[in-house]
C-alpha cells in the first residue's frame, strides 16, 4: 500500500498547522504529551507485541523488552524537556561601554517544524513509529510524519493510531503524528517543502538515496541518517591470555544476537596471531543457532554478502553454527595485510550472523589495517594494564562515536551521555540518534536582539530564566 500524493500533502499540511502549537507549548504540556504516548504503548504491549512477532518473528521476549525501551525513551525525553538545559538559553546584557557597544542578546534553540522519520526494520518499536527519532523530534517541539517500514506495516499502522490518539487526548493538536506508506511516498515526504528535517535508520544505499534527495531540494534540509557500521574490535595478546574464554563467549553471543541484525554487531575483530583466539571462537560457534531474517530483502542479501567475503583468497571458515530457516552463524578468518590491501572487499558490512576475525602479527600490521576501517558506530578495545594501546586507541576513536573497554557493543543504553553515531558511513551527521542529546538534531539556534520582554519566547524572559539553567554574560547560572 502506498500513500497517495494528495493524502501525503494533506498529512504534511496538518503537521505544519500543528507545528506552531508544538513550538510554543510549555514544558509541562509537552512532557505530559510524551508521557501519554509512553503510557499508551505500555497499556497495549500485549497487542502490539503479538502483531510485531507475526510480522518480524523476533520473539515475544525480545519485543516486550523493546516496547519497554521505547516507552522509556519517551519518558526520558519528557524529563529532558522539563530539565531545560537542552534549550541552551544564553543572555548577554547590553553594555554601551563595550567596544563595539553591545546590544542585549538572548539566544535559545527552537523547533524546526514538521520532521520526517523513516522506520527501521530491525527495531520495530525502538527505531520505528514511536522510537528514538520520533521521541526526540516531538520533545524538541516538532510534529512528526513517519514513513512506515514495509517489514512491519500492520504494527506501524496500529502504533501510529494509538500514539496519535493518545497525543490528541492529552491535549496535543491534530496532526502531531501521522503515518505514510510506500517507497514513493517516502521519497516525496523528504522532498515536501513543508518538511524541515528527516531521521533515518537503514541501509547505506537507501539512506544515501534519501540523503541526496534531502540535499538536492531547492531548500536543502538536514538528513540524520544511521547507515552502515562494522564496529571494529581489537583484542590484545595479553587480553587473550587473561580472559580468552570469556572474550570468545562474549563475541559469539554478540555477533549472533538478534541473528546478527543489530547495527552495533562486532563485524570485524582484530586478534593476535598465535594466541589461539580463533580456536576458542571455533569451539563456541557450533552451538549458536541461526534464525529467520527480518525481511525478504535481508534474507536475499545475506548469502551474497557472505559469499563476497568468503570468495576472497585470504578468507577461511573458522566455524559454522546451527542452520535455522536457511541461516547459520559463521565465523571467518583473514589476516591484517589482506584487510589493508583489500578493504573494499573485506570491510564491507554483511548484515546477519557473521563476524570476520583478522589476525595481526605486529602492531604495525594492526595499525595499517585499522587505518583502512571506515567510520562506525562503535569500536571496542580489550586490553590489559600491561599493554600500551595509546596509538591503537587513537585510531579507534577516530573511527567511532562510542569506544568500549569492556563488554560488547550490541547493548546501547538510553541515557543522557550516550553517543550513537559515528563518521561516515555510520551516520550522515555528528549527532547521536540515541540518548538525551538526540534532541539537538531537531532544533535550530535563534537570537533576539533588544527585544521587548513581552515579545520574547517565554523561556527567554527573566522570570522563566530564574527557574532554568542558562548562561548570562558568560557565566553559567543554575536554578536554586
Amino acid at each position: 500500500m502506498t500513500t497517495s500524493p494528495a493524502d501525503l500533502d494533506a498529512i504534511v499540511h496538518a503537521a505544519a498547522a500543528a507545528a506552531p502549537i508544538w513550538r510554543r507549548s510549555s514544558a509541562t504540556d509537552r512532557a505530559g504529551w510524551l508521557r501519554a504516548a509512553a503510557d499508551v504503548l505500555d497499556a497495549h504491549v500485549a497487542e502490539l507485541v503479538a502483531i510485531a512477532d507475526e510480522e518480524t518473528r523476533l520473539g515475544t521476549a525480545r519485543l516486550t523488552g523493546e516496547v519497554a525501551r521505547t516507552s522509556g525513551q519517551l519518558r526520558l525525553f519528557a524529563a529532558v524537556v522539563e530539565e531545560g538545559s537542552y534549550l541552551e538559553l544564553t543572555v548577554d546584557d547590553a553594555d554601551a561601554s563595550a567596544t563595539p557597544p553591545r546590544p542585549e542578546l538572548r539566544r535559545l534553540l527552537t523547533a524546526l517544524g514538521p520532521v520526517a522519520v523513516f522506520s527501521a526494520s530491525n527495531f520495530p518499536f525502538a527505531f520505528s513509529v514511536a522510537g528514538g527519532d520520533t521521541a526526540s523530534a516531538l520533545a524538541a517541539g516538532n510534529p512528526v510524519v513517519v514513513k512506515a517500514h514495509s517489514g512491519h506495516p500492520r504494527l506501524s499502522a496500529r502504533t501510529a493510531e494509538l500514539v496519535a490518539t493518545a497525543l490528541e487526548e492529552a491535549g496535543a493538536p491534530t496532526g502531531s503524528l501521522a503515518l505514510v506508506e510506500g517507497r514513493e511516498a517516502g521519497n516525496a515526504l523528504v522532498q515536501h517543502p513543508l518538511i524541515r528535517a528527516a531521521g533515518f535508520t537503514g541501509s547505506v544505499s537507501g539512506g544515501r538515496a534519501l540523503f541526496d534527495l534531502a540535499s538536492g531540494r531547492p531548500d536543502p534540509i538536514p538528513f540524520y541518517g544511521e547507515l552502515g557500521s562494522i564496529n571494529p574490535v581489537v583484542i590484545t595478546e595479553a587480553a587473550v591470555a587473561a580472559r580468552g574464554e570469556a572474550l570468545a563467549q562474549g563475541l559469539v553471543g554478540s555477533f549472533t544476537l538478534g541473528v546478527g541484525q543489530f547495527c552495533t554487531k562486532p563485524g570485524v575483530v582484530f586478534i593476535p596471531a598465535g594466541a589461539g583466539f580463533e580456536d576458542l571462537v571455533a569451539a563456541r560457534v557450533p552451538a549458536a543457532s541461526g534464525g529467520p531474517l527480518l525481511t525478504e530483502r535481508i534474507t536475499d542479501a545475506f548469502p551474497a554478502g557472505l559469499a563476497h567475503l568468503e570468495n576472497d583468497s585470504s578468507v577461511t571458515v573458522v566455524a559454522q553454527g546451527v542452520e535455522v530457516d536457511g541461516v547459520r552463524p559463521v565465523a571467518l578468518l583473514t589476516d591484517a595485510r589482506a584487510v589493508a590491501e583489500r578493504p573494499d572487499t573485506l570491510l564491507e558490512e554483511c548484515f546477519g550472523p557473521v563476524t570476520l576475525l583478522v589476525r595481526y602479527d605486529s602492531t604495525d600490521d594492526l595499525h595499517a589495517a585499522l587505518s583502512r576501517v571506515p567510520g562506525s558506530l562503535t569500536a571496542t578495545l580489550h586490553a590489559e594494564s600491561a599493554d600500551d594501546p595509546a596509538e591503537t586507541l587513537e585510531l579507534l576513536q577516530e573511527r567511532a562515536g562510542r569506544v568500549l573497554f569492556a563488554g560488547w557493543p550490541t547493548g546501547v543504553a538510553v541515557t543522557w551521555s550516550q553517543q550513537h553515531g559515528g563518521p561516515w558511513p555510520a551516520t550522515t551527521s555528528l549527532h547521536t540518534s540515541v540518548g538525551a542529546s538526540a534532541i539537538r538534531r531537531f532544533l535550530r539556534p535563534l537570537a533576539f536582539q533588544d527585544a521587548p520582554p513581552s515579545l520574547l519566547p517565554e523561556t527567554l524572559r527573566d522570570e522563566a530564566l530564574a527557574r532554568l539553567p542558562h548562561r548570562r554574560n558568560g557565566e553559567l547560572v543554575l536554578p536554586a
